[in-house]
């Protein structure tokens, strides 16, 4: 053990002895576990970071469905862009909301010009 991790412990068993910990939340009570069950094993890490993050699984729903929709616009003809080009647009609308709501913003030039060099990369 370093230097460091002997004073660590050292501290934290004076503070147990203190009683410093008596007054946590939930202190004498069974820890609430997360169901992660329905989430394969290998993602699940991913998971846990990016919800302490406060990414939500709405946002990411909303992300791979305009992804898809982009796609679609893509190859899509004339009388199809119309209805796909709404429905991406209410899309971007409600993870505005969502994004704003969290006081990210994610409208800015600075984003845009970001995700086109990302794109043109993958492209090449």
């Amino acid at each position: 053990m370093d230097f460091f991790q002997i004073l660590s412990e050292d501290r934290i068993k004076k503070a147990y002895q203190d009683g410093e910990f008596d007054a946590l939340p939930g202190f004498g009570k069974p820890m609430q576990l997360e169901d992660l069950s329905g989430i394969p094993e290998e993602l699940r890490m991913a998971y846990k970071i990016m919800k302490n993050a406060g990414y939500t699984e709405e946002e990411g729903r909303l992300r791979q469905e305009m992804m898809g929709i982009e796609d679609l616009l893509k190859k899509c003809d004339e009388n199809e862009r119309e209805n796909l080009q709404r429905k991406l647009n209410e899309k971007l609308l409600r993870f505005n909301q969502l994004m704003a709501k969290r006081g990210v913003k994610t409208n800015s030039s600075f984003f845009k010009n970001y995700e086109l060099k990302v794109q043109r990369k993958i492209n090449k």
